[in-house]
Parts: C-alpha cells; sequence; structure tokens
C-alpha cells in the first residue's frame, strides 16, 4: 500500500475534487490523508473515496481521507476526533493498520491553542495504546 499525506487547503472550487483525485491516482496512492478547509462532514464517492469531516465555525481546519476505491472494503471505520485531528482504521491481513491525520497548529498560533491541541493528540494515542 502507498500512504501520502497532503495540504490541499480548498476543494471548494470547480474541478478541484476531480484534480485532486486525478494526482493521486498519477501518483499510485491507495490512501492519502489531507487538511483541508471544509464546512461539512460527509463522503464524496468515486475513483477515490474521500472521506471528510467538518472544520471550525470559521470555514478554516478540517481533515479527511482520500481512499481509492479498491481498497474502501478494507475501511473498518473513520472518525473525525475534532476539526483538527481524525484517524481511519483499515483491517490488514494480519492486524488492524490505523492512520491517524492531524493539522497541527503552526508556529504563530497561542501556546494555549497549541497546548489543547497536543493534550487532545495524547488521548487519542492513549486510546489506540491501549487497545495493544
Amino acid at each position: 500500500m502507498r500512504f501520502g499525506t497532503w495540504n490541499v487547503r480548498s476543494l471548494y472550487r470547480a474541478g478541484s475534487f476531480t484534480a485532486a483525485a486525478r494526482e493521486l491516482a498519477r501518483y499510485k496512492l491507495h490512501l492519502v490523508g489531507v487538511q483541508v478547509r471544509w464546512d461539512r462532514k460527509g463522503t464524496v464517492r468515486g475513483d477515490y473515496n474521500f472521506f471528510f469531516g467538518k472544520g471550525n465555525e470559521n470555514h478554516q481546519l478540517g481533515t479527511g481521507s482520500f481512499v481509492q476505491h479498491r481498497i474502501v472494503s478494507a475501511v473498518k471505520k473513520v472518525e473525525f476526533v475534532s476539526d483538527r485531528v481524525s484517524y481511519i482504521i483499515l483491517k490488514g491481513h494480519w492486524c488492524s493498520i490505523i492512520v491517524l491525520n492531524v493539522h497541527a497548529p503552526s508556529e504563530e498560533k497561542s501556546d494555549d491553542s497549541k497546548e489543547s491541541f497536543y493534550k487532545e493528540l495524547e488521548q487519542v494515542l492513549t486510546i489506540f495504546l491501549s487497545t495493544i
């Protein structure tokens, strides 16, 4: 399997989703975690299924995953923890595969927002580690 990550910024412009899927196919990627500005939660189906979570009220942030249609049957769970953290669990041959997707705050963000983000991330990782 080939994984990737991409900060696509926005998929609102006409043809953006199709162009993104075309690029993913060009690189022969199976699953790509994206950081994207999005204002709703849902799924778009196509050559790549796009699972996306809602960003914040200012139409900022948001995460999602492009999953190639040939492996979409391996998706066990897609969870959007917040506008900055999501994960997808795939059924593997011997064990499950967890792909964590985060949209970390940049350096100029306040210390409080960074601390809150890392605390949330630590809680998610603790949940994963407790299932091992």
